[in-house]
């Protein structure tokens, strides 16, 4: 199956950040996003009040067409599990500035992970850098919802990382 073909069968959508995604589940139950304690972003992103689903899931594919997630950070912890595809390049930028790579796929003896937790508050861009398509599942919780996301600006990036906005540069969403 090619990525349009795997596009149409799983009703993917254009994602805001880049790439592709369906929401495949939304636990029925929420909760209150006003706890911030032993998440990353604590301290420089405070949650909103409002309610959040206990947890949340989508499949997310990058493709040659829309081959970046571009660099965001949301405040709830992301688990990604990668499903099928060519390997996916994430780019982590923790809070206190360091910058991490990991690769997401099968090929766990050349140093792939086939699994990603991504804490709230840590800065995160992916990357399809060769292949057709790459395709994930993600879980998240509390719940995804958009006005927990933040993406990246290069001024942002200028101000509080300079160090690496050379690497992070072409990650960040233009418009």
């Amino acid at each position: 199956m090619n990525s349009t073909e795997l596009i149409t069968a799983l009703q993917l959508s254009p994602h805001v950040e880049g790439g592709y995604y369906r929401r495949i589940y939304t636990h029925p139950c929420s909760v209150a996003g006003t706890d911030t304690k032993g998440s990353a972003s604590s301290q420089e992103q405070p949650c909103r009040s409002s309610q959040r689903p206990l947890m949340s899931s989508i499949y997310y594919l990058l493709g040659r067409d829309r081959p970046i997630g571009h660099l965001h950070r949301n405040r709830s912890d992301i688990l990604h599990f990668f499903l099928q595809g060519a390997p996916l390049h994430y780019t982590l930028l923790w809070p206190d500035g360091r910058l991490q790579h990991i690769i997401l796929g099968h090929r766990i003896d050349q140093g792939e992970q086939q699994s990603l937790l991504v804490p709230g508050g840590v800065w995160k861009a992916s990357q399809l850098v060769a292949g057709e398509y790459g395709l994930i599942a993600e879980a998240v919780c509390p719940g995804f919802v958009y006005e927990d996301m933040t993406l990246a600006t290069h001024q942002y990036i200028q101000d509080n990382f300079p160090q690496h906005l050379a690497v992070l540069s072409p990650l960040i969403h233009s418009g």
